[in-house]
Parts: C-alpha cells; structure tokens; sequence
C-alpha cells in the first residue's frame, strides 16, 4: 500500500507561480488559495500540516494586512501548522514580524524552487517530531525533571538545563518569575545538583517577616541583645554553614538590612545583633523574587551593588502559561498526589476539565492549579474531575474545533470516557451504554489512543 502524501497549501494569488508551486511539489498533497477566505475554508478541510503563505493577499496585494490576518486565524484554529511565510525584496521587516507571530520560517521573492523545498521539506520533519514528542507525552505522564518539577514544555526545559549547568559553579543565583511558578523548587534544584547537596538548605520568604525581626532572622542574635533575647540564637546565614541560603523574595528587603546583607556577601562574615565577634561562614547564595528589580534600581529602593552580588547569574522562569502542555502534566500529578492523599474516589479528568485546563491563563500559575485541582479532589461527586469541579465555565467560545472531523472526536471522547467511568472501565458495559458493539469500541479506543 503507497504512503499516503503529505499535505502542503500553497496561499498564493499569483495563478501562475501556483501552477509552478504545484508541479513543483508533487510528493505531497498540493492544494492551493488565493485569498484569505479560500485558504481558511482550504485549512478547515484538510488540516495541512505546512502552509506557504504570500503576505501580499487581495484586497490588499501592495500591502501585508490580509496576509497577516490569515495568518493569525490559521495559527488560532491549527497552531501546530508550520507556516512559512513569503517577503519580497526590503520586506525583511514584514517576515521578521510575521515569524514573532508565530510563523515558522520565511522565503524570499522571487521564488528560488529549491531552496523554498528544503524549508518545506524540513517544516514537515519538524512538525513529524513535535506530533511524536505530543504522542509519547500523552502516553507517559511522568515529566519530572531536576529531582522534583514537572514539566514537557521546552521553555521549561532550557531552564531546568540552565539550572543543572551553573549548579556546579560556586556563584550565586538570581531566579526572577511570576508567583507561583515554582521558584522555591528550582533553588533547591540548585541546591540538590551542586556540591553542597549533603549540606544544609536553608529558605527564608523575606517578605513574609516584618521588617524589625528580618536582621534577627538572617544573621542572629546574643542572649540580651533585646528584649525576649532569651538565649543565644543562630541565624538563618549561620544554619546554612556549608549548604545554600535561598532568599525568597529579596526585593522586599528594606534598605538598611540590604547594607548588612551587602557587607555579608563581600567579607563572608556575619555579626550577630549585639555581638562582637566576626563569624566565618561559607554559604551558597540563590534568590527570587517577583518584582522589577531594574525599576527598583532606578528608584534607589534597591541598591545595585547589592543585586550585581546576588544575581552573578540570572534565570527567567516562564509563567504556566507561556509553558504549552504543562498544565495538564501538572493537573495529573496533582490529582494522583491529592486523590491518593485524601483517599478520594476521583481516577482523572473528564473531557471539559482538560480542556480548560489546556485554555485557561493561570494568572497564579502552578500555585492556582495545584490549589484547584486539590480543591476537586475533594469536593468532586464522580470519578472523573469536570471543569464544573475546578470552578471553570463550561462553555468557551474562543476554544471551538478547526472542523467538523474535530468536533466529532471530542464529542467520541466525551462520551468515551463517561461511559467507561460509568461501567468501571468494563468493555462490555461501557460498549453496550454507547449503543455499539465491543469491536467498535476497541477500534474507537485504538483510534484516539485511548486506554480502558
């Protein structure tokens, strides 16, 4: 039996170079647009998995309107297709904007046959790895990489590499995000990865400590030095003798603290509060925090010399939702945790819930999901979690299928997936309440790749 082509569109109103496209690649599928409205109706039918897109398109031929437009309602409604776009001569600028809007590579004007099929040819092998890396990730749940976070996104990923590679390095480390997305974790990933694993990991969230017992939390305090000073006590710098000190939230530090914290990290000694005597110690220093510390700068409400100190290598972490995929990998390890902790009946999502797990913002990213999917886990009245359970809408507008073909397998799934939840993942019962045979429901199973 001959391979099935792959398919190409061809979005270009020029007949002529559409005939010369056509013969050009026939090992695939060609199907061709010369307009916006053509391409989009081309696209709901066949789902192509590479466009070619000229971005001069009618009504606005001389211009890039129309193009970019039909680029952004591909991308929404098939955002794995890689999109190569088409710039004439001093239209560098217009390719670079539509490849930062999500298109794939670009070509130039007039048409080089040989060079425009190795982009396309590459496009499809790119787009063949991403659909057998989504498939393997849809079959393995277990993402866990740097001793304890979860991922599969490759933003996630860089950063996690980022992590183990200056873990080895003796410098201190500025992680800069959002709340929520996991910084605590990845310093003890530094932590964890570096020489200093055996040795103490001392955290400490400078904002959640008022600002009069801060200094006595970093860097101790003798016995009488103030009033309740009861007996001598080490402080969080000390505790950390040979391991890492993490500062959570750093930039909540007040200005005359940021001094002594200064003069800790040049001299690499510590004077407890009412003390006299220096004391030697040798720790790892890694921060967070989720404020503008540049801005914080420039206002003098940060010192600079102290954030060169702290941040001699500074790593981003991307918000959940700029992380594709992992809110689900994480909504399923949050579920296991959770059902198994509270010894709860729920055994996954229903069809909805992933749904809009996969939708939704995450404005308090994974500290929001993990909190929702816990609050389910107990509040759930079936085994399948639904987007009602996680105080979702159920309705979403802005998330409908690409076409009708789509449409049905979400419909097969939904009702699948009820089904075998009803019958307790028995074939035969769950066959019979769909109304179809057993043999039926094994080739829908083995269709969606699907598990019983």
């Amino acid at each position: 039996m001959a391979e099935q082509k792959k398919t190409l569109l061809i979005v270009e109103d020029d007949e002529g170079l559409q005939r010369q496209l056509r013969w050009a690649y026939e090992d695939y599928e060609v199907v061709v647009a010369g307009d916006r409205e053509t391409a989009i109706d081309m696209l709901r039918q066949h789902e192509p998995d590479v466009v070619t897109l000229d971005l001069g398109l009618p009504p606005d031929p001389d211009g890039v309107t129309e193009g970019f437009a039909t680029l952004e309602e591909m991308l929404s409604l098939k955002p794995d297709t890689k999109i190569v776009v088409a710039s004439g001569h001093g239209a560098r600028e217009s390719a670079l904007r539509a490849i930062a809007s999500g298109a794939y590579d670009f070509y130039q004007k007039p048409v080089d046959i040989d060079a425009l099929g190795l982009i396309v040819s590459r496009a499809f092998q790119l787009h063949d790895i991403e659909r057998e890396n989504a498939r393997l990730a849809a079959a393995n749940d277990d993402h866990t990489v740097l001793g304890g976070m979860i991922t599969g996104s490759p933003e996630m990923l860089k950063v996690a590499r980022t992590i183990e590679r200056v873990a080895a390095a003796d410098v201190s480390v500025m992680l800069l995000g959002a709340s929520g997305t996991g910084k605590e974790l990845l310093a003890r990933g530094v932590h964890d990865e570096s020489p200093r694993r055996d040795k103490p990991f001392v955290a400490i969230n400078c904002a959640a400590i008022p600002e009069n017992l801060l200094e006595a939390e970093l860097f101790g305090y003798e016995k009488g030095a103030f009033t309740g000073a009861a007996k001598t006590t080490e402080g969080k710098i000390e505790l950390a003798e040979g391991g890492t000190l993490f500062l959570d939230e750093v930039g909540d530090i007040p200005l005359p603290l940021q001094v002594k914290l200064l003069r800790f990290l040049q001299e690499r000694v510590v004077e407890r509060i009412g003390g006299r005597k220096p004391i030697p110690v040798d720790v790892r220093i890694v921060c967070a925090t989720h404020q503008d510390l540049d801005a914080m700068i420039a206002e003098k409400s940060f010192r600079d010399d102290l954030y060169y100190r702290l941040a001699e290598i500074v790593v981003t972490i991307p918000s959940l939702a700029e992380r594709p995929g992992d809110a689900v990998l994480l909504a399923k390890h949050f579920l296991r945790k959770y059902a198994a902790e509270m010894k709860t009946a729920v055994t996954g999502f229903a069809p909805d819930a992933l749904a809009a797990i996969d939708s939704w913002n995450w404005p308090g990213n994974v500290r929001e999901l993990e909190n929702r999917v816990k609050r389910a886990a107990i509040m759930a009245d079936a085994k399948l979690v639904t987007a009602a359970d996680l105080d979702f809408d159920v309705a979403d507008e802005d998330s409908q299928p690409i076409n009708l073909k789509a449409a049905r397998e979400i419909a097969d799934r939904k009702a699948i997936t009820s089904a075998l939840a009803r019958s307790q993942g028995n074939i035969s019962q769950g066959a019979k309440l769909l109304g179809i045979s057993r043999p039926t429901l094994y080739d829908l199973l083995k269709q969606y790749e699907m598990s019983a």
